[in-house]
């Protein structure tokens, strides 16, 4: 039923959940796991002028390959042994998952959610509600925390 599973990453630490879950169930499936990190360029887009760039985005980046580190390595942790693959993205996180679901034949989008709802929900959005939104690839949203 689901040859590719992409599981977008955060880095925070409830993720270890969504990640396991994820291997596991591709497991079941015969599926690769795709871990994605996401560099959010538009949250540095307001920087003045006189920050280096560069060094900013290399820092975004090393950041991007700890978080997909410590996927890989929860999602190894498992009993589950799956192929896995790792992209690292920059933009806006909901929209460059939803395309690359699209884009790399995933059959599934495994994300956590914190399960935010009311003012907090408003004010800070959720990437997991937009990407259930804009998706065409089914998403399966996992709450992050302990397992």
């Amino acid at each position: 039923m689901y040859d590719r599973i992409l599981v977008p990453t955060d880095g925070s630490e409830g993720m270890g959940r969504v990640v396991a879950h994820a291997a596991r169930l591709a497991a079941v499936h015969g599926a690769t796991l795709e871990l994605v990190y996401v560099v959010n360029t538009a949250a540095v887009a307001n920087l003045p002028m006189e920050t280096s760039w560069e060094g900013v985005s290399e820092m975004l980046r090393e950041e991007g390959e700890g978080a997909l580190d410590a996927a890989e390595q929860r999602a190894r942790s498992t009993e589950a042994e799956v192929p896995i693959e790792r992209v690292l993205l920059e933009g806006n996180p909901a929209h460059e998952i939803v395309s690359y679901a699209d884009r790399g034949d995933c059959s599934l989008v495994c994300m956590g959610t914190h399960g935010r709802g009311g003012v907090s929900r408003l004010l800070l959005g959720s990437v997991a509600e937009r990407v259930v939104r804009s998706s065409e690839v089914p998403v399966l949203t996992v709450r992050v925390g302990e397992e």
